[in-house]
């Protein structure tokens, strides 16, 4: 099956169904259908777009995305989603490795296009502000004589935030994708009926999956948040339009715990992805929420979801949950074995929602590659009853006089003293201890925190080597588009490379 197929079944089955909300304004399945596959045509008959080209997808959130996604991909091409939040000299570095000779972007982002073509003088690009003057195509018929497209063909070239490094293209086929699909629409219990959030940024693979793939292709609705800013804003298109479904990041749930609670909600599950979520927002949260809040995991190779806290069921705190169906993971030492409940090791992931490798890169692809297991990078363990936890990134854990140590425990802890918002852990070299932990620290508005105050109080909770050298108050922690903690500018502010400190980044 192919994901532009299942969309147009599920459109034409849904009709005249609101699909997408969005603001005061309503989009129907069958608005959309005629949307993608006008783009489809325009596509192949005008910009030369052929079957296994990849096309550019820099939009800011806005309904035209998904008629962009499915009209790509109706033409045979496969879609590039590109972070809105980055520069033009960034952009650049994914047109080229991807050899990108479209990009569809909107008038929002058009002040850059003159330095992206600069650099790529062949670069075509084509505003979504035109969608009013495509002449609607007379249906998927027009698209029979383009090669049928397979299920294990790419579909979706998916950059990794590059938090460690230049971003590498995840390869992720229809097949992939609809797994994902699949197993997510069981484990959440969804159905036509829900309407899900969305509110992060629709180019991350969790907003492509849950946002857009999930709800349109069960014939659900999307809540597409207008305005993030006040907060409330996001409340009330929740009440307005009678959502059922949230994901979201960590930080967002903390907001919705301080926020007013209402008399009622229409939410009936809340989940948290793209960052680790601490348990004292959890706690936060279902002191003063009637609804679940669930965290889950995944990463952009996994098309991205891996495993979730069940809705029905036992949810631990600090879990990321079991596996979703089809799809399995393990805990594996550095030499490849299988580790027993308890025993800390890498998380891998098997199963075929899993990539097809990275873009151009065998390298790379090996590396992450063992046995048919794909390997996060992510440290972790499970427990006797198969629930997993992830202890941190594999490449952020410290060695401080040859002990492992994990920031995310120490996070964890700072994160229950008074008056503080938010933290992240790096690690700083130390000549005698070869590595020493060190604290950024986000005060609440209005407070202040004592550092000889907060050492104490570490000191009574963690072992005195895990305690930081030195903690750091910084106004905002950076972060990426999709709220990961950017620890790679923290440790070079911490080398002094960075003498204004480090802001963050929206």
């Amino acid at each position: 099956m192919h994901l532009a197929d299942a969309f147009s079944q599920m459109a034409s089955r849904s009709g005249p169904k609101t699909a997408i909300f969005w603001g005061d304004e309503e989009y129907t399945y069958e608005q959309l259908l005629r949307q993608t596959n006008a783009l489809a045509a325009h596509l192949r008959d005008e910009l030369g777009v052929q079957p296994g080209h990849r096309v550019g997808v820099w939009l800011r959130n806005r309904p035209e995305f998904v008629p962009v996604v499915f009209g790509v991909l109706r033409a045979g091409a496969v879609v590039v989603p590109i972070n809105n939040f980055l520069k033009a000299e960034e952009v650049n570095y994914i047109l080229a490795d991807a050899g990108i000779d479209l990009v569809i972007t909107d008038a929002a982002l058009a002040d850059q296009l003159p330095k992206l073509t600069a650099a790529r003088p062949r670069l075509k690009t084509w505003l979504v502000e035109a969608f009013s003057q495509l002449r609607e195509s007379g249906g998927d018929s027009a698209f029979r004589d383009h090669p049928p497209r397979q299920a294990a063909d790419l579909a979706v070239l998916i950059y990794t935030s590059g938090t460690t490094g230049r971003p590498k293209g995840a390869m992720l086929s229809h097949a992939n994708l609809l797994s994902n699909v699949v197993s997510c629409r069981q484990v959440l219990t969804a159905d036509e009926g829900d309407r899900f959030v969305v509110l992060l940024p629709m180019f991350h693979s969790f907003m492509l999956t849950v946002g857009i793939f999930l709800p349109l292709l069960i014939g659900g609705s999307i809540v597409l948040i207008k305005s993030l800013h006040p907060p409330k804003n996001i409340l009330e298109e929740i009440f307005k339009h009678r959502a059922t479904i949230l994901p979201a990041i960590p930080q967002f749930f903390r907001t919705l715990a301080n926020a007013p609670r209402p008399p009622e909600f229409p939410l009936r599950a809340c989940i948290s992805g793209g960052a680790p979520l601490p348990a004292e927002i959890l706690r936060e949260f279902n002191a003063k929420m009637p609804i679940p809040l669930v965290e889950g995991y995944g990463l952009s190779e996994a098309s991205p979801v891996v495993s979730i806290n069940p809705l029905q069921g036992s949810q631990k705190a600090g879990s990321i949950g079991v596996p979703i169906p089809g799809v399995e993971v393990s805990i594996q030492s550095e030499a490849g074995a299988f580790l027993p409940p308890g025993q800390t090791g890498e998380v891998c992931v098997r199963g075929p929602n899993v990539m097809l490798g990275y873009w151009n890169q065998p390298e790379e692809t090996a590396q992450v590659f063992r046995d048919g297991w794909l390997l996060t990078g992510d440290v972790g363990h499970r427990d006797e009853e198969g629930y997993f936890f992830i202890t941190d990134r594999k490449k952020d854990m410290l060695l401080v006089n040859g002990i492992n140590v994990y920031p995310r425990e120490i996070e964890e802890v700072i994160y229950r003293f008074p008056g503080v918002r938010e933290a992240a852990v790096i690690g700083i070299p130390d000549a005698r201890k070869g590595e020493q932990p060190l604290a950024f620290i986000v005060c609440n508005e209005g407070s202040s925190v004592d550092e000889k105050a907060l050492g104490q109080f570490l000191r009574g909770k963690l072992a005195d080597y895990k305690v930081p050298k030195r903690m750091v108050v910084i106004p905002a922690l950076p972060r990426n588009a999709t709220g990961k903690v950017l620890k790679t500018t923290l440790r070079a502010q911490a080398a002094g490379r960075e003498p204004n400190g480090p802001t963050a980044r929206s």
